[in-house]
């Protein structure tokens, strides 16, 4: 397709914002400079693969002259380097259209993951703490920080509930198709007839949010220190070190035990508290997604089912795409990505359709 006059308003644009960040004043007010600077990095990044996609018309215009050379030797060199050239322009043109879409600011946000076992008891509890293990290994597979926020251990030795924070480059916009409900068949090690369970993990993602986002009002926070509970760890105190905050309006309440602490613990209920609320917030904007596209990142329902793993059959389905992996293996050891490529690809031909830049 033409993409010359959306390039051109685009660049437009960047002209002036480059005008509005040479302001003495611009960073007077923090929130409006973290906009503009993320929109500026956008559009250079954008004109970066405009770039990149007009290098490579050229060369594939420039060869396609050349093979037709009365130089055998030169004709025959043009002539090899054309598949490759022919097979490059898709994934450039995919690029390039997903750059001109409209981001989302959130995207390139750090993220919140919480972790809960779901129906089948003991072993939904060995299993919320297999996909925070997974979740740990795909951060550092990515290069990204996790950190443990709070937990609650099981009896056996896996956890009710965990939430991490997981820091890094663009962290929310590839984490956040975990949300949902996680479901687990396999035999469980206490099972003696051999018989397959089924048992649920429910994620959620939520962007981080700032304290810009959210203000938290003292007057709507009711904050109780508490004795902690749980089998216990090393960060477990016996002290009524542990807070629960209560936000008033809402009813979320979030409990914090994990920190050495009341004021970190009473610190990190605050973060997820906020971010609690901002992904309520997040939520009532999405009802301006299409449905289908609702259906693809997650609806922020927790009861929504959107993955299978199956042990016996050593395979992982994703219900929402109708993507189905056999590496169940690898996944669980942190390879998340095979599942997220897919999930991007399929939001962004939804999005491209919806926008009117994709081709019929």
């Amino acid at each position: 397709m033409e993409f010359g006059g959306l390039i051109k308003q685009r660049r437009e644009r960047l002209a002036e914002l480059e005008k509005l960040i040479s302001q003495p004043d611009f960073y007077n007010d923090q929130k409006a400079a973290a906009d503009v600077m993320r929109e500026h990095r956008g559009l250079q990044k954008l004109m970066s693969l405009w770039e990149n996609y007009q290098s490579a018309n050229r060369n594939l215009e420039e060869n396609r002259e050349l093979a037709k050379d009365e130089d055998v030797e030169i004709a025959a060199m043009a002539s090899d380097e054309i598949p490759a050239l022919e097979a490059a322009l898709p994934g450039l043109e995919e690029n390039l259209q997903y750059a001109l879409l409209p981001q989302d600011p959130t995207e390139e946000r750090n993220a919140l993951v919480e972790i809960r076992a779901g129906a089948g008891g003991d072993e939904a509890s060995l299993f919320a703490g297999e996909v925070m293990r997974m979740y740990e290994r795909y951060a550092e597979n990515c290069g990204w920080r996790c950190e443990p926020l709070e937990s609650s251990p099981s009896e056996v030795g896996g956890f009710k509930e965990v939430v991490l924070k997981v820091s890094g480059e663009e962290v929310f916009r590839r984490m956040k198709y975990e949300s949902g409900v996680h479901r687990v068949q396999r035999v469980p090690t206490t099972e003696t007839q051999g018989r397959t369970h089924t048992s649920t993990v429910t994620v959620a993602v939520m962007p981080e949010a700032q304290e810009v986002d959210i203000e938290l009002k003292m007057d709507e926070l009711q904050i109780q220190a508490t004795r902690s509970s749980g089998p216990g760890g090393q960060h477990v105190n016996t002290t009524d070190s542990a807070v629960q905050v209560t936000h008033l309006p809402s009813g979320i309440q979030v409990k914090c035990q994990d920190g050495r602490s009341q004021g970190q613990n009473k610190e990190k209920a605050l973060e997820i508290l906020r971010s609690k609320l901002f992904e309520a917030k997040q939520h009532e904007e999405q009802e301006k997604y299409s449905a289908q596209r609702r259906a693809l990142i997650g609806s922020g329902d927790r009861s929504e089912k959107i993955r299978t793993y199956n042990f016996q059959q050593s395979r992982v389905t994703d219900h929402r795409i109708n993507y189905t992996s056999h590496n169940l293996e690898g996944i669980l050891a942190g390879a998340v990505e095979e599942f997220t490529e897919e999930l991007q690809k399929a939001e962004m031909s939804q999005r491209l359709a919806e926008s009117g830049l994709k081709p019929e």
